[in-house]
């Protein structure tokens, strides 16, 4: 490649991310996934669309996916809440293991016998499909606050249910016979085990390190803490356990461990979350050829009915018996499995392992993915509310950056008072911050004043607090609790509720 072909890629490469970025806009107002705007870009582009570009590199297209997944799953991890997450920790698990192996058996059935796919090409496709995919889920559930158990329970299950997947499709598309189901079952136990024992390692360690050494500049947290992610993945992949399992843990310690320029880190790994996506999305259109799938369509659609109308609603509600689930709550978990980035992935395994009919399997969980996100996607809100599940009481949470002040042995934490916090309407006074503690400065319309004791704040307003070293957990404990209960928070049980 010479300089004039790095700049001619250059140049194409940047306006299509401005052209996708362009297209976030679009979504956001359709309630279409994003996903679908990327996959219609890198088709346009390719060899049936204007840009005629020819690329059949299934490898490739694999690695860069599997490298795209590992930045989407730290991303999901780092902005996964622990408080949201820990109640609905068994029924996660459950959906992402009990409900995964129903969703795979029974679809594999209708498509061997529905639409005529050998035995091994049935079970690939699934597996394929059986993974749920948060980035698609939540892009249209933004616009409707639901309750903290639905949400934790769905983007647990989505940052779980990958490694137990992609273990089954890898077994699935191993050229000779498949193995016995119950070296299947230890195999991924195994697996997980591993990944689980070296993502909360690695997890720990970081955040430990990350808060006991001030880094020099506040832009080489988010780089430390994406590297830490990321290494989580790769030991986990290199100790023969589930990667993607060891990444996603590691990043929920890690976004859960209240380090320092934790909202810029956030921020960091949300724009390489969507550069990502981009990228990936693309490249997978660009993979697909729209002229062969013709054959394809009629299959995609009767696996995709089956798995939308039978296999999710059967796991779901099979795999949540033992739990206190509410029929209207697993009504819209049954709609709200999604599928996104994660199948169509998955789908190149067998092109690159050479399966017999790997082609067909792709078309088809091609035309699935958008067929069925086309038509969940957008109802996925008016479900919600359909149900009355749509939860607009609670307060907004606080947004807290915290930067350590290493010669003063104290922290500088940055508060904004969001829209909905019941801190709007309390004095300076009522916050009642635990000592060695204070509110040293308010920024309101773009002035700034030091604050009396009388100072009422409002919405909008941003606070800097200044914190030693021994009460910096427990004066950011005591912030979060009056925005979530305002100055009768101690009445209220909010800061016990934080505490824990």
């Amino acid at each position: 490649m010479t300089v004039h072909h790095l700049n001619e890629l250059l140049l194409v490469c940047s306006l299509v991310l401005l052209f996708a970025v362009a297209a976030v806009r679009i979504s956001s107002r359709s309630g279409l996934p994003s996903l679908l705007l990327y996959l219609g870009i890198g088709i346009a582009i390719g060899q049936d669309g204007f840009g005629h570009v020819a690329f059949e590199d299934a490898e490739l297209t694999q690695v860069i996916g599997y490298a795209a997944l590992v930045v989407i799953l730290a991303e999901g991890g780092l902005g996964t809440k622990w408080k949201e997450i820990r109640p609905a920790l068994p029924s996660a698990v459950a959906l992402s293991t009990i409900g995964v192996a129903l969703s795979v058996g029974v679809t594999a059935t209708a498509a061997h016998f529905l639409v005529g796919l050998e035995w091994r090409q049935a079970l690939i496709i699934g597996a394929v499909v059986s993974s749920t995919d948060a980035a698609a889920v939540f892009s249209v559930l933004r616009r409707v606050p639901l309750p903290s158990r639905i949400t934790g329970t769905l983007e647990a299950e989505s940052g779980f249910n990958d490694a137990p997947v992609v273990i089954l499709v890898v077994a699935f598309s191993t050229v000779g016979p498949v193995d016995d189901w119950y070296l299947l079952v230890g195999k991924i136990i195994l697996e997980l085990a591993i990944g689980a024992a070296i993502g909360l390692s690695v997890g720990w360690l970081g955040a430990y390190g990350l808060k006991h050494v001030a880094l020099p500049a506040s832009g080489l947290y988010p780089i430390a803490v994406m590297a830490i992610a990321v290494t989580a993945y790769a030991a986990g992949a290199m100790a023969h356990g589930s990667g993607f399992l060891a990444v996603y843990l590691a990043s929920m310690i890690l976004g859960n461990a209240k380090l320092p320029h934790a909202p810029a880190t956030r921020g960091f790994a949300d724009g390489l979350g969507w550069l990502a996506q981009i990228g990936m999305f693309v490249l997978l259109g660009l993979l697909v050829t729209p002229h062969e799938l013709a054959d394809d369509i009629l299959p995609a659609l009767v696996v995709g009915l089956v798995l939308t109308a039978v296999s999710r609603p059967l796991s779901v509600f099979l795999s949540l018996s033992p739990f206190r689930v509410g029929r209207r709550e697993k009504l819209l978990m049954s709609w709200a499995g999604l599928r996104g980035a994660v199948p169509i992935i998955l789908a190149t395994i067998p092109m690159v392992t050479g399966i017999e009919g790997s082609e067909r399997i792709f078309n088809i969980v091609f035309i699935l993915v958008v067929v069925y996100t086309l038509i969940q996607g957008p109802t996925l809100p008016s479900l919600a509310k359909a149900l009355r599940l749509g939860d607009s009481s609670e307060a907004s949470d606080l947004g807290i950056e915290s930067a350590p002040l290493e010669r003063l042995r104290g922290h500088l934490l940055s508060v904004a008072v969001p829209r909905g916090s019941r801190m709007h309407g309390v004095e300076v006074a009522e916050l009642r911050l635990p000592p060695g503690s204070a509110v040293t400065l308010v920024v309101r319309d773009g002035e700034s004043f030091v604050p009396l004791p009388s100072t009422v704040l409002a919405r909008g307003d941003e606070l800097l607090v200044v914190a030693t070293d021994p009460v910096r957990d427990a004066a950011e404990q005591r912030l979060r609790a009056v925005a979530k209960g305002g100055k009768l928070a101690s009445w209220l049980g909010t800061d016990r509720e934080h505490a824990g």
